[in-house]
């Protein structure tokens, strides 16, 4: 049974009709627009597809490079040139802060090392007075006439050293008479040292005052014999005007065959004992020099 105060409304057909035409679109006949465009959904597995393919990380988009969001093509510009300016000017400013420190690193290490030298070269003054780095040229110090002497028997004795010039002798000379020694004695002295000096050719019978590894010499084969070692090419007697002595060429070294009665000149001959004696050895690190041949072996 129904109640006369019931409170909902009653909707005619014809009522919902007008409402939902109401509410639709319609053309100039008054018929209902019917939007024919077909609506596109994704399915369940293109959905599933998409999410694995979002979150691979060969699906990654890098977007380093493009648009800025919200700025116009003009605006892009500017920052990008700013931002390439201030990596150009960090990139400036670190480089040169480190030429700068390697520049100043170098100059005090080397203002160090030659405070280091002439403090070396005092303290040695104080034993030797002409280690002074402050003293004068000793030349100066000698009369004319000492003077004359001493360039007299630089002449003679700069003949005799090999690789020495005459003005390195004169001042060693210098030094020695300055010291207090007479002349006679400094050129004997002056003459002993630099005979035996690194890197010139001493002379044979000098070897056992040299306390060095490696020694230069000239001498004439005098005589080889059979090596007594698989490993020892060459093995006989060199000699000068001042003594003789062993010489062992290693197959090691590679040297080239030596022939009796030849001259030869070895630098860097390696100098050991052999039976009490001073002995050489031609190494990898020697050279030889063959004056009759005109040529360097290295």
């Amino acid at each position: 049974m129904s109640s006369n105060n019931s409170s909902s409304k009653v909707v005619t057909v014809d009522e919902q009709a007008l409402k939902q035409a109401d509410e639709q679109a319609v053309d100039e006949d008054g018929f209902p627009v019917v939007d024919e465009t077909p609506e596109f959904e994704a399915t369940v597995e293109q959905e599933v597809q998409a999410k694995v393919d979002a979150n691979h990380p060969d699906g990654v988009v890098d977007t380093s490079d493009e648009r800025i969001y919200g700025a116009t093509l003009e605006q892009e510009e500017r920052i990008r040139a700013r931002e390439d300016e201030l990596e150009r000017i960090s990139a400036q400013a670190e480089i040169g802060t480190q030429e700068g420190r390697e520049r100043r690193t170098r100059t005090i290490a080397t203002n160090q090392n030659e405070a280091r030298r002439v403090e070396f070269q005092k303290r040695a003054a104080s034993v030797d007075p002409m280690a002074d780095p402050e003293r004068a040229d000793p030349q100066t110090e000698l009369s004319r006439e000492q003077l004359a002497a001493v360039n007299k028997q630089s002449m003679r004795l700069a003949k005799q050293l090999d690789g020495w010039s005459r003005a390195a002798i004169s001042r060693r000379l210098s030094e020695a008479v300055v010291g207090g020694q007479d002349l006679t004695s400094a050129v004997v002295n002056v003459f002993e040292k630099l005979q035996t000096a690194p890197g010139h050719v001493i002379p044979i019978g000098k070897l056992e005052e040299v306390s060095r590894k490696e020694v230069s010499i000239e001498g004439r084969v005098e005589t080889l014999w059979d090596p007594s070692h698989p490993s020892i090419a060459q093995v006989g007697l060199i000699a000068d005007d001042s003594g003789q002595t062993r010489v062992t060429i290693w197959k090691s070294s590679d040297a080239p065959w030596i022939e009796e009665g030849e001259q030869v000149r070895i630098h860097k001959a390696a100098r050991n004992w052999h039976e009490g004696r001073v002995s050489l050895a031609v190494t990898g690190w020697s050279t030889i020099h063959f004056p009759e041949r005109g040529r360097w072996w290295e």
